[in-house]
């Protein structure tokens, strides 16, 4: 991800809520008054304070808090549902806080899906007829929306229920077919928020799993919003962790678990197993340590990708008394990962030597 250019760059978002907003923020940044003394003394709470980051070209960027942490009130400003009282806004380098009312309904309409917690299906339409409601707003005839519908039906693996109505679906079926709205005006992004949040665990970690090999197919630059830091790890490529308003730390899954920024951070974590997290690449020790210690390498080792989980490494250590040697995606040897590496990782999550 590190070698693709920014997608959606935020820059400094405040979020004020309240008549008094401007005054507040000035109080905020000049004064370094609490959030207690904005709500006291300028009627006014803070929703998100001074957030920065930048999603990749393809990547899931998962945003993951607690309720009331901002999380929500952030993502609504990318495609400006919300008005930000600072910061500035970049899609594709383009500034969205300098488009006029005509530019923004068509970055809306066009280049962003966004998918709700609450699935949002019209009752008197008919499947097929909800997928193809953004081709319909767009203008688009009757005939070319429906064939697009109906081929984003088979995507999302709802074949054979176009014409049902949303009633007649399960929660599963009815999220599918809110993704699959997401999906019919073929849109660069994808606003998320705690879309999977209302369905039982089971649906749940399947919808994750079909939407994992969705997004590969798919690569839609991604914001997903969750609350649930086990989904966080699952779905994301990155994730940043919000409280009260604030980034606390933004990281690769392995990044978060292993290293995290703070008490409260490591709380979320404790209950994570580095077994889902840790990779290859981050455990393993260098060719020449290895033959320092051990002498030469083997012929036709055992070969692991440099990004397989600890857990994979392990079940593939249990065959072989020998080490396991790293390849990157070039299928070059990188590093060495041996019986005692594994075990440091389980351990301590430490890094090879």
């Amino acid at each position: 991800m590190d070698s693709l250019s920014s997608a959606i760059k935020i820059e400094n978002i405040w979020k004020i809520f309240g008549n008094n907003s401007k005054e507040a923020l000035n109080a905020i940044q000049n004064n370094k008054i609490s959030k207690t003394e904005a709500l006291e003394k300028y009627n006014s709470v803070i929703g998100v304070s001074d957030v920065s980051f930048d999603v990749k070209q393809g990547e899931i960027f998962c945003v993951m808090g607690l309720s009331g942490s901002g999380k929500s009130t952030l993502v609504r400003h990318i495609n400006r549902l919300l008005e930000p009282t600072s910061g500035k806004i970049l899609i594709n380098n383009q500034d969205v806080m300098t488009l006029d009312r005509e530019s923004l309904q068509e970055l809306r309409n066009k280049k962003i899906g966004m998918v709700f917690q609450n699935f949002a299906l019209m009752p008197h339409r008919s499947v097929v007829d909800n997928i193809a409601m953004p081709l319909e707003i767009r203008g688009i005839s009757k005939n070319d929306r429906l064939d697009s519908a109906n081929k984003i039906l088979d995507i999302v693996e709802l074949q054979g229920w176009g014409n049902k109505f949303a009633h007649e679906l399960s929660g599963g079926m009815q999220q599918r077919v809110g993704l699959a709205r997401a999906l019919a005006a073929d849109p660069d992004f994808l606003l998320m928020d705690e879309p999977f949040s209302a369905l039982d665990p089971l649906i749940r970690r399947q919808l994750q799993s079909e939407f994992i090999k969705l997004s590969k197919q798919m690569k839609k630059t991604t914001v997903f919003i969750t609350h649930d830091l086990d989904e966080a790890v699952r779905v994301g490529h990155r994730i940043a962790i919000m409280r009260d308003g604030k980034v606390i730390q933004i990281g690769t899954p392995e990044e978060i678990v292993v290293s995290p920024a703070d008490e409260y951070v490591a709380d979320f974590v404790k209950g994570i197993s580095r077994l889902k997290v840790v990779q290859a690449k981050s455990i393993m020790q260098s060719v020449e340590n290895y033959e320092k210690k051990y002498g030469q390498l083997w012929n036709d080792p055992e070969s692991v990708q440099e990004n397989e989980l600890l857990s994979a490494l392990i079940e593939k250590s249990k065959s072989k008394d020998k080490p396991l040697v790293v390849k990157d995606i070039k299928k070059q040897v990188i590093g060495v990962i041996t019986q005692a590496d594994l075990l440091k990782a389980v351990i301590e999550g430490g890094d090879g030597e």
